[in-house]
């Protein structure tokens, strides 16, 4: 090899994993979120409510199963956990369809609906893998006005789950 090939190559070497070290990551492309009625992170990829990187990510409001916060514990997310942020309150009947928008099919556990910390209703998907869109239908029985739902995607073979909190006035 000649010179000025070899001090090429070293140089090239030398300047790849400088690049991928700086260079901007792009949006994850994971994972799920409810998009009828509008959860929280679908308000803020629609522009309803102004948000941070969320905008850009709405399908990525993961963390560890069993927590109840609408970030799922993802500072990145914490507005979402922002009861006073003006979130746009969809009104709906005593029984509702929840329609969420997946981007990355991850075989399911279940599927929980909560308001209040009180778990109103669980789907078991037995560890299949969903199509790209999964539809549920919520009765909330007694349960009225205004609420903020949370969504819960368990995810079969991880210990993470995806989060959606949904604004809602029932029978209003």
């Amino acid at each position: 090899m000649n010179r000025k090939r070899r001090l090429a190559v070293a140089l090239g070497a030398g300047i790849a994993p400088l690049l991928v070290v700086t260079m901007p990551a792009g949006p994850a492309s994971a994972h799920g979120y409810v998009s009828s009625p509008p959860s929280r992170q679908a308000q803020c990829a629609a522009g309803t409510v102004p948000c941070g990187e969320i905008k850009w990510e709405p399908q990525s409001v993961e963390g560890p199963k069993g927590l109840t916060s609408c970030s799922g514990g993802n500072s990145r997310f914490a507005e979402l956990d922002d009861d006073a942020k003006g979130w746009k309150v969809t009104p709906i009947g005593h029984s509702q369809a929840f329609n969420w928008r997946l981007t990355a099919r991850h075989r399911t556990s279940t599927w929980q609906y909560f308001i209040g910390g009180r778990k109103i209703a669980e789907f078991n998907d037995n560890g299949a893998q969903p199509p790209e869109t999964v539809t549920h239908t919520v009765n909330f029985g007694s349960i009225t006005g205004k609420q903020k739902i949370l969504a819960v995607w368990n995810i079969a073979d991880t210990a993470n789950a995806f989060y959606a909190c949904i604004d809602v006035n029932i029978g209003g």
